[in-house]
Protein backbone atom coordinates (compact mmCIF):
# COMPACT_ATOMS: atom_id res chain seq x y z
CA UNK A 1 0.00 0.00 0.00
CA UNK A 2 1.59 3.42 -0.94
CA UNK A 3 2.24 5.47 1.88
CA UNK A 4 0.42 8.80 2.31
CA UNK A 5 1.32 12.10 1.69
CA UNK A 6 3.04 13.64 4.58
CA UNK A 7 0.47 16.43 5.52
CA UNK A 8 -1.76 13.24 6.03
CA UNK A 9 0.26 10.71 7.23
CA UNK A 10 0.49 12.16 10.91
CA UNK A 11 -1.26 11.71 14.13
CA UNK A 12 -1.62 15.30 15.32
CA UNK A 13 0.18 18.50 14.32
CA UNK A 14 -0.25 21.43 16.26
CA UNK A 15 -0.92 25.14 14.09
CA UNK A 16 -1.61 27.46 16.42
CA UNK A 17 -1.19 28.07 20.35
CA UNK A 18 -3.94 25.48 21.42
CA UNK A 19 -5.17 24.70 18.04
CA UNK A 20 -3.87 21.39 16.36
CA UNK A 21 -4.39 19.86 13.28
CA UNK A 22 -6.00 16.41 12.95
CA UNK A 23 -5.97 14.08 9.84
CA UNK A 24 -8.86 11.50 9.93
CA UNK A 25 -9.20 9.19 6.92
CA UNK A 26 -11.13 9.56 3.72
CA UNK A 27 -11.90 5.84 2.80
CA UNK A 28 -11.05 5.60 -1.52
CA UNK A 29 -10.55 9.10 -1.82
CA UNK A 30 -7.94 10.85 -3.59
CA UNK A 31 -7.90 13.41 -1.57
CA UNK A 32 -6.62 11.02 1.18
CA UNK A 33 -7.48 12.78 4.32
CA UNK A 34 -9.65 15.56 6.33
CA UNK A 35 -8.24 18.01 8.30
CA UNK A 36 -10.29 18.28 11.16
CA UNK A 37 -8.78 21.09 13.55
CA UNK A 38 -9.35 21.08 17.29
CA UNK A 39 -9.18 23.93 19.72
CA UNK A 40 -8.46 23.04 23.58
CA UNK A 41 -9.28 25.16 26.15
CA UNK A 42 -9.32 24.97 29.64
CA UNK A 43 -12.61 23.31 29.99
CA UNK A 44 -13.61 22.04 26.33
CA UNK A 45 -12.82 21.19 23.00
CA UNK A 46 -13.84 23.17 19.59
CA UNK A 47 -13.41 21.12 16.49
CA UNK A 48 -13.92 23.11 13.02
CA UNK A 49 -15.16 20.24 10.87
CA UNK A 50 -14.94 16.55 12.08
CA UNK A 51 -14.67 14.13 8.50
CA UNK A 52 -16.54 11.48 7.17
CA UNK A 53 -18.37 8.56 9.37
CA UNK A 54 -16.90 5.91 7.07
CA UNK A 55 -13.59 3.78 7.85
CA UNK A 56 -11.88 4.95 10.67
CA UNK A 57 -12.23 8.35 10.27
CA UNK A 58 -13.61 8.27 14.21
CA UNK A 59 -10.35 6.51 15.32
CA UNK A 60 -7.79 8.97 14.05
CA UNK A 61 -9.94 11.46 15.16
CA UNK A 62 -9.82 9.74 18.64
CA UNK A 63 -6.07 9.32 19.04
CA UNK A 64 -5.75 13.03 17.92
CA UNK A 65 -7.04 14.43 20.35
CA UNK A 66 -5.40 11.81 22.23
CA UNK A 67 -2.50 13.26 21.55
CA UNK A 68 -2.65 16.09 23.01
CA UNK A 69 -4.52 15.41 26.51
CA UNK A 70 -8.26 15.35 25.30
CA UNK A 71 -10.97 13.02 24.48
CA UNK A 72 -14.18 12.64 22.31
CA UNK A 73 -15.90 13.32 25.47
CA UNK A 74 -14.62 16.66 25.76
CA UNK A 75 -15.43 17.99 22.48
CA UNK A 76 -18.70 20.81 23.08
CA UNK A 77 -18.99 22.59 19.74
CA UNK A 78 -18.02 21.69 16.21
CA UNK A 79 -18.28 24.21 13.38
CA UNK A 80 -18.70 22.79 10.01
CA UNK A 81 -17.59 24.81 6.68
CA UNK A 82 -20.14 22.84 4.72
CA UNK A 83 -22.47 20.37 4.41
CA UNK A 84 -20.46 17.34 2.14
CA UNK A 85 -19.88 14.21 3.88
CA UNK A 86 -16.11 14.74 4.37
CA UNK A 87 -16.84 17.35 6.76
CA UNK A 88 -20.49 16.61 8.17
CA UNK A 89 -21.30 13.30 8.97
CA UNK A 90 -18.89 12.51 11.78
CA UNK A 91 -20.03 15.42 13.35
CA UNK A 92 -23.51 14.66 13.21
CA UNK A 93 -22.31 11.24 14.33
CA UNK A 94 -21.34 12.88 17.59
CA UNK A 95 -23.73 14.98 17.68
CA UNK A 96 -25.67 11.94 18.60
CA UNK A 97 -23.65 10.26 20.37
CA UNK A 98 -22.11 12.18 22.39
CA UNK A 99 -24.65 15.44 22.64
CA UNK A 100 -21.87 18.41 21.09
CA UNK A 101 -23.78 21.18 19.75
CA UNK A 102 -22.97 21.36 15.73
CA UNK A 103 -23.12 24.47 14.01
CA UNK A 104 -23.56 24.72 10.08
CA UNK A 105 -24.04 27.43 7.40
CA UNK A 106 -27.28 28.50 6.68
CA UNK A 107 -26.88 28.75 3.17
CA UNK A 108 -26.69 25.14 3.21
CA UNK A 109 -30.16 24.32 4.00
CA UNK A 110 -31.79 23.29 1.11
CA UNK A 111 -28.78 20.72 0.24
CA UNK A 112 -29.08 18.83 3.61
CA UNK A 113 -32.84 19.27 2.78
CA UNK A 114 -32.15 17.49 -0.61
CA UNK A 115 -29.73 14.74 0.80
CA UNK A 116 -32.54 14.14 3.47
CA UNK A 117 -34.88 13.17 0.98
CA UNK A 118 -32.75 11.05 -0.62
CA UNK A 119 -32.68 13.13 -4.22
CA UNK A 120 -28.96 14.82 -3.51
CA UNK A 121 -30.61 17.07 -5.98
CA UNK A 122 -30.41 14.57 -8.53
CA UNK A 123 -32.78 16.18 -10.92
CA UNK A 124 -31.21 19.34 -11.03
CA UNK A 125 -27.98 17.88 -11.66
CA UNK A 126 -29.15 15.71 -14.29
CA UNK A 127 -31.46 18.58 -16.06
CA UNK A 128 -27.99 21.10 -16.55
CA UNK A 129 -25.46 18.40 -17.90
CA UNK A 130 -28.72 17.37 -20.52
CA UNK A 131 -28.67 21.08 -21.25
CA UNK A 132 -25.09 21.46 -21.09
CA UNK A 133 -25.30 19.03 -24.13
CA UNK A 134 -23.94 16.21 -22.69
CA UNK A 135 -25.74 12.75 -24.11
CA UNK A 136 -27.78 10.57 -22.06
CA UNK A 137 -25.90 7.61 -22.11
CA UNK A 138 -23.15 9.60 -20.15
CA UNK A 139 -25.50 10.47 -17.24
CA UNK A 140 -27.78 7.33 -16.89
CA UNK A 141 -24.99 5.81 -14.70
CA UNK A 142 -25.03 8.26 -12.19
CA UNK A 143 -29.08 8.12 -11.99
CA UNK A 144 -29.91 5.76 -9.52
CA UNK A 145 -31.24 6.84 -5.67
CA UNK A 146 -27.81 7.35 -3.83
CA UNK A 147 -27.77 6.55 -0.07
CA UNK A 148 -26.22 7.94 3.00
CA UNK A 149 -29.29 10.31 3.80
CA UNK A 150 -29.41 8.27 7.44
CA UNK A 151 -25.79 9.74 8.61
CA UNK A 152 -27.48 13.41 7.99
CA UNK A 153 -29.54 15.44 10.69
CA UNK A 154 -30.06 18.91 11.00
CA UNK A 155 -27.43 20.76 12.75
CA UNK A 156 -27.85 22.37 16.38
CA UNK A 157 -27.51 25.67 15.34
CA UNK A 158 -27.70 27.36 12.10
CA UNK A 159 -24.77 29.66 11.46
CA UNK A 160 -24.74 33.59 9.39
CA UNK A 161 -22.16 35.42 8.38
CA UNK A 162 -20.86 37.71 10.79
CA UNK A 163 -21.61 35.09 14.07
CA UNK A 164 -19.25 35.03 16.60
CA UNK A 165 -18.61 30.79 17.61
CA UNK A 166 -17.01 29.85 20.72
CA UNK A 167 -14.59 26.92 20.37
CA UNK A 168 -12.86 25.92 23.51
CA UNK A 169 -11.23 29.48 24.99
CA UNK A 170 -10.88 30.68 21.13
CA UNK A 171 -13.54 33.22 19.54
CA UNK A 172 -14.00 32.43 15.50
CA UNK A 173 -15.93 34.76 13.07
CA UNK A 174 -18.03 32.84 10.40
CA UNK A 175 -17.99 34.12 6.90
CA UNK A 176 -19.97 33.03 4.74
CA UNK A 177 -18.06 32.12 1.15
CA UNK A 178 -20.81 30.67 -0.81
CA UNK A 179 -19.28 29.29 -4.43
CA UNK A 180 -18.29 25.38 -3.66
CA UNK A 181 -21.61 24.74 -1.69
CA UNK A 182 -24.30 27.65 -1.51
CA UNK A 183 -23.72 27.88 2.74
CA UNK A 184 -19.92 27.04 2.41
CA UNK A 185 -18.74 29.06 6.09
CA UNK A 186 -14.75 30.12 6.68
CA UNK A 187 -14.06 30.70 10.44
CA UNK A 188 -11.37 33.65 11.04
CA UNK A 189 -9.65 34.60 13.94
CA UNK A 190 -8.31 37.54 13.89
CA UNK A 191 -6.46 37.06 17.52
CA UNK A 192 -4.14 34.38 16.43
CA UNK A 193 -4.09 35.36 12.53
CA UNK A 194 -5.39 32.39 11.37
CA UNK A 195 -8.14 31.51 8.71
CA UNK A 196 -10.08 28.40 8.97
CA UNK A 197 -11.00 27.98 5.03
CA UNK A 198 -12.65 24.76 4.68
CA UNK A 199 -13.31 23.42 1.03
CA UNK A 200 -12.95 27.33 0.00
CA UNK A 201 -9.07 27.49 -0.40
CA UNK A 202 -6.97 24.78 -0.68
CA UNK A 203 -3.44 24.45 -1.29
CA UNK A 204 -2.57 22.22 -4.35
CA UNK A 205 -6.19 21.84 -5.92
CA UNK A 206 -8.68 24.03 -7.15
CA UNK A 207 -12.05 23.58 -5.34
CA UNK A 208 -14.45 22.18 -7.62
CA UNK A 209 -17.57 24.53 -8.27
CA UNK A 210 -19.85 22.54 -10.10
CA UNK A 211 -21.25 20.09 -7.20
CA UNK A 212 -24.33 22.67 -7.25
CA UNK A 213 -26.33 23.85 -10.03
CA UNK A 214 -27.45 27.36 -10.73
CA UNK A 215 -30.61 28.42 -9.70
CA UNK A 216 -31.98 31.77 -8.42
CA UNK A 217 -30.02 31.32 -4.93
CA UNK A 218 -26.97 30.44 -6.52
CA UNK A 219 -24.55 30.67 -9.53
CA UNK A 220 -21.65 29.24 -7.71
CA UNK A 221 -18.74 30.73 -9.59
CA UNK A 222 -20.08 34.03 -9.86
CA UNK A 223 -20.04 33.60 -6.14
CA UNK A 224 -17.30 31.71 -5.66
CA UNK A 225 -15.36 34.43 -7.03
CA UNK A 226 -16.62 37.16 -5.07
CA UNK A 227 -15.91 34.85 -1.63
CA UNK A 228 -12.79 34.96 -2.93
CA UNK A 229 -12.43 38.72 -3.06
CA UNK A 230 -13.99 39.07 -0.06
CA UNK A 231 -11.31 37.25 2.05
CA UNK A 232 -8.44 39.22 -0.18
CA UNK A 233 -10.41 42.42 1.28
CA UNK A 234 -9.63 41.23 4.82
CA UNK A 235 -6.28 41.20 6.49
CA UNK A 236 -3.85 38.04 5.13
CA UNK A 237 -3.41 34.93 7.55
CA UNK A 238 -2.53 31.77 7.75
CA UNK A 239 -3.99 29.00 5.61
CA UNK A 240 -5.55 26.36 7.35
CA UNK A 241 -7.23 24.57 4.40
CA UNK A 242 -9.66 21.24 4.93
CA UNK A 243 -7.52 19.35 2.63
CA UNK A 244 -3.45 19.97 2.48
CA UNK A 245 -1.19 20.94 4.28
CA UNK A 246 -1.64 24.71 6.28
CA UNK A 247 0.47 27.70 4.04
CA UNK A 248 1.39 30.65 5.13
CA UNK A 249 -0.92 33.05 3.39
CA UNK A 250 -4.36 33.01 2.37
CA UNK A 251 -3.86 35.90 0.10
CA UNK A 252 -1.39 34.81 -1.78
CA UNK A 253 -3.37 31.51 -2.72
CA UNK A 254 -6.51 33.53 -3.56
CA UNK A 255 -4.25 35.77 -6.01
CA UNK A 256 -3.34 32.04 -7.62
CA UNK A 257 -7.20 30.50 -7.60
CA UNK A 258 -8.48 34.27 -9.03
CA UNK A 259 -5.71 33.41 -11.62
CA UNK A 260 -6.46 29.97 -12.36
CA UNK A 261 -9.90 31.27 -13.24
CA UNK A 262 -9.28 33.88 -15.18
CA UNK A 263 -6.92 31.79 -17.74
CA UNK A 264 -10.25 29.18 -16.99
CA UNK A 265 -12.30 32.10 -18.66
CA UNK A 266 -10.31 32.74 -21.56
CA UNK A 267 -9.81 29.53 -22.27
CA UNK A 268 -14.03 28.90 -22.41
CA UNK A 269 -14.31 32.18 -24.47
CA UNK A 270 -11.54 31.06 -27.46
CA UNK A 271 -13.60 27.72 -27.42
CA UNK A 272 -16.73 29.41 -28.19
CA UNK A 273 -14.89 31.72 -30.56
CA UNK A 274 -13.20 28.98 -32.89
CA UNK A 275 -16.85 27.27 -32.96
CA UNK A 276 -18.23 25.02 -29.59
CA UNK A 277 -21.33 26.14 -29.09
CA UNK A 278 -22.84 24.24 -26.04
CA UNK A 279 -20.68 23.62 -22.50
CA UNK A 280 -20.04 20.18 -23.35
CA UNK A 281 -18.46 21.08 -26.62
CA UNK A 282 -16.44 23.31 -25.06
CA UNK A 283 -15.32 21.10 -22.25
CA UNK A 284 -14.17 19.21 -24.83
CA UNK A 285 -11.73 21.54 -26.20
CA UNK A 286 -10.09 22.89 -23.24
CA UNK A 287 -7.34 21.50 -21.12
CA UNK A 288 -8.15 19.25 -17.37
CA UNK A 289 -5.60 18.93 -14.53
CA UNK A 290 -2.39 20.41 -14.36
CA UNK A 291 -1.54 17.60 -16.66
CA UNK A 292 -3.48 19.13 -19.45
CA UNK A 293 -5.54 16.20 -20.17
CA UNK A 294 -8.02 15.68 -22.81
CA UNK A 295 -12.21 15.39 -20.98
CA UNK A 296 -11.95 12.08 -22.73
CA UNK A 297 -9.05 11.16 -20.61
CA UNK A 298 -10.89 11.52 -17.20
CA UNK A 299 -12.95 8.94 -15.20
CA UNK A 300 -16.92 8.82 -16.17
CA UNK A 301 -17.98 11.11 -13.34
CA UNK A 302 -15.60 13.51 -13.13
CA UNK A 303 -16.07 14.12 -16.58
CA UNK A 304 -19.83 15.41 -15.59
CA UNK A 305 -18.33 17.57 -13.41
CA UNK A 306 -15.77 19.08 -15.83
CA UNK A 307 -19.05 19.72 -17.87
CA UNK A 308 -20.69 21.46 -14.99
CA UNK A 309 -17.71 23.74 -14.28
CA UNK A 310 -17.55 24.52 -17.89
CA UNK A 311 -21.04 25.78 -17.52
CA UNK A 312 -20.35 27.91 -14.74
CA UNK A 313 -17.60 29.63 -16.41
CA UNK A 314 -19.85 30.29 -19.34
CA UNK A 315 -22.64 31.96 -17.32
CA UNK A 316 -19.71 34.20 -15.76
CA UNK A 317 -18.92 35.55 -19.25
CA UNK A 318 -22.54 35.73 -20.18
CA UNK A 319 -22.69 37.66 -17.19
CA UNK A 320 -20.04 39.78 -18.00
CA UNK A 321 -21.22 40.24 -21.82
CA UNK A 322 -18.32 38.22 -23.32
CA UNK A 323 -20.78 35.45 -24.89
CA UNK A 324 -24.47 35.27 -25.30
CA UNK A 325 -26.38 32.10 -24.51
CA UNK A 326 -29.19 31.28 -25.93
CA UNK A 327 -31.92 28.83 -24.30
CA UNK A 328 -33.11 26.39 -26.96
CA UNK A 329 -36.26 23.68 -26.10
CA UNK A 330 -33.51 21.56 -24.85
CA UNK A 331 -29.76 22.76 -25.10
CA UNK A 332 -28.29 25.88 -24.11
CA UNK A 333 -25.99 27.30 -26.75
CA UNK A 334 -23.44 29.91 -26.74
CA UNK A 335 -22.01 32.31 -29.40
CA UNK A 336 -19.39 35.58 -29.13
CA UNK A 337 -21.36 38.49 -27.73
Amino acid sequence: MAKRREWADVVVETVAPDVHRIPVEMPGDALEATNVYAIVGARSVGLVDAGWFAGDAMGDLERGLGAVGASLGDVSTIAVTHVHPDHYTLAVELMRSRGCRVLLGAGERASLDAIQDGTHGRRAFVSSLTRSGVPMSMVEPFLHPQSGSEKYAEPTDWLHDGDKVELGDLTVEALATPGHTRGHVCFASDDIGVLFTGDHILPRITPSIGFEVTDERHMSLSDYLASLRLVKERADARMLPAHGAVGPSVHARVDELLHHHDVRLAQCGDAVGAGARTAFDVAKRIPWTKRERALSDLGPMDQLMAVQETRAHLEVLDLEGRVLSVRGDDVDEYALA
